[in-house]
């Protein structure tokens, strides 16, 4: 993997995954009967964010492209559900619309972290042919 490109992305899930432990705890203690699921999945989300930001300083690319591989199908089912069924999250949470209140990050960050991932094994595969 592209050296700058990992810690560009080690640094954003970083931040991500405080961004998104503060929110879901603030959510879980405050209200967290108000909105179980979302609140749930915001620490999902935010436990996965934590995880490849690990994986990817640790050199665990599999564990980081697994993980990628699952925040992106949660923000694409948790979005395409806010889209089909609006009242299914009766409070946002971190892949609520796509991402969006996160700027959208959360659904182009996994593309990112693959489309790297990727690339550096189809590198890796063919320098050792």
């Amino acid at each position: 993997m592209n050296p700058v490109a990992r810690i560009v992305l080690i640094v954003v899930y970083s931040i991500l995954g405080l961004a998104a432990t503060g929110r879901a705890t603030v959510q879980i203690i405050e209200s967290f009967s108000e909105a179980p699921l979302a609140y749930t999945l915001s620490a999902i989300s935010a436990a996965l964010y934590v995880l490849i930001a690990v994986a990817l300083w640790r050199g665990w690319e599999t564990v980081a492209l697994v993980g990628s591989s699952l925040e992106l199908f949660g923000v694409l089912v948790v979005g395409t559900l806010g889209v089909v069924d609006s009242t299914l999250w009766p409070d946002e949470t971190v892949w609520t619309g796509y991402g969006s209140g996160y700027g959208w990050v959360p659904v182009l960050l996994p593309l990112a972290a693959l489309y790297f991932l990727v690339k550096g094994r189809q590198r890796r595969a063919a320098a050792n042919r």
